[in-house]
């Protein structure tokens, strides 16, 4: 039987997808209680840590809970085991379960929450609604022997070098002669010490988000033969990749705001929701944003959007954002559980090449509210 991975090899996985860096300086993301130093052979996806997911857990004997929700948001002063909150965290420590929050830095990510809430509307020309972090770029130049070119440049192309746009694994290479001297102490893959070395090589140039780079050096230093590799880095004014809050698309064609509605509560699987303007009106250009954000109307509206799909919207920014011409739609916080299938393929992708990892996602319901 394979040896069981570890809670730590699990989210170093994860954080390449959904990096801690891309939290908002406001949430609390990462570990919640216990330990990521431990076996792992059970992993449960959840929206909330709630005592009902807890018990599901306990029953289904997982190891580790990855969470969208941070379960301590809020900083506690005490932990009660006669509060709510204290019971939850009595049960995870008593039998040794983990959790882990991803909040906003699996909302900002590529692929994450907003991205798969405007996939299922099939939204085109995507963009954030609200930019946060941009990546810089730099340039990686490293000289491979010609026979391990192509496992160094597959390596660092898998780590995260040579995306551009849609395109991946995009390097250059040259063909020339590298010469070394390997000297006392040396162990070389090529060469005796004290004798000059001419040997034909590769020189692979390619592009590094800088987010990504130790990740990328890793797999190069991992792949390549040389006892000490050669290679340099060259800072870029090219703009890396752009990430933010929410995204802003565009419907393939025009759609009155009923229809869709009608369309956001099928993809989004909500029994109700509720809606701003006339429903008669066409609209096609869409932003939104998972769980809470009536903060960023006046940004959609700015961005040029017909109608804001989001949770949470009071009364009085509601007004506000129809007295703009801003359509709104509100299905509800808790539809950000469009993630949680997204979550477990990445870990089944990623994590689970020997099969040893069962991941399941949550049954137990955790949406507060019922309709009638």
């Amino acid at each position: 039987m394979p040896e069981k991975k570890t809670a730590q090899e699990i989210i170093r996985q994860f954080e390449k997808w959904s990096p801690k860096h891309l939290a908002f300086e406001w949430d609390n993301v990462g570990l919640q209680v216990g330990t990521l130093n431990k076996p792992v052979r059970n992993v449960m996806v959840t929206l909330d840590v709630l005592e009902n997911v807890v018990d599901e857990a306990i029953e289904k004997n997982v190891d580790l809970i990855i969470a969208h929700h941070p379960l301590l948001f809020v900083k506690l002063s005490e932990i009660n085991f006669d509060t709510p909150k204290g019971r939850v965290i009595r049960k995870l420590i008593q039998h040794d379960i983990t959790v882990y929050a991803a909040h906003t830095n699996l909302d900002v990510a590529q692929g994450g929450v907003n991205d798969v809430m405007a996939e299922a509307l099939d939204l085109v020309d995507v963009k954030p609604l609200l930019s946060s972090h941009q990546d810089e770029l730099v340039k990686l130049t490293v000289f491979v022997p010609e026979d391990h070119a192509n496992s160094v440049r597959n390596a660092i192309s898998e780590a995260g070098a040579g995306h551009i746009g849609n395109y991946s694994h995009c390097t250059y290479q040259i063909s020339g002669e590298g010469t070394f001297q390997p000297l006392d102490g040396t162990d070389p893959y090529i060469g005796s010490i004290g004798k000059l070395e001419i040997v034909k090589e590769k020189r692979i140039e390619t592009i590094v988000p800088k987010s990504k780079l130790t990740a990328v050096l890793k797999a190069m230093e991992h792949a390549h033969p040389y006892e000490e590799v050669a290679y340099d880095l060259y800072p870029l004014l090219n703009e890396g990749e752009t990430l933010g809050a929410g995204r802003i698309g565009r419907l393939h064609e025009a759609v009155t705001l009923k229809e869709l509605c009608q369309v956001v509560k099928e993809k989004y699987q909500v029994p109700s929701l509720r809606f701003v303007g006339d429903e008669f009106k066409k609209v096609s250009q869409v932003a939104l944003l998972g769980g809470s954000g009536e903060k960023y109307i006046h940004q959609a509206k700015r961005m040029g959007a017909d109608v804001y799909i989001t949770g949470d919207l009071s009364f009085h920014l509601a007004q506000d954002a129809k007295e703009m011409g801003l359509d709104l739609i509100d299905p509800g916080h808790h539809v950000e559980k469009i993630v949680c299938p997204k979550v477990k393929k990445y870990l089944e992708d990623t994590c689970n090449q020997d099969k040893d990892l069962n991941i399941l996602i949550s049954e137990a319901d955790t949406e507060l509210f019922n309709f009638i």
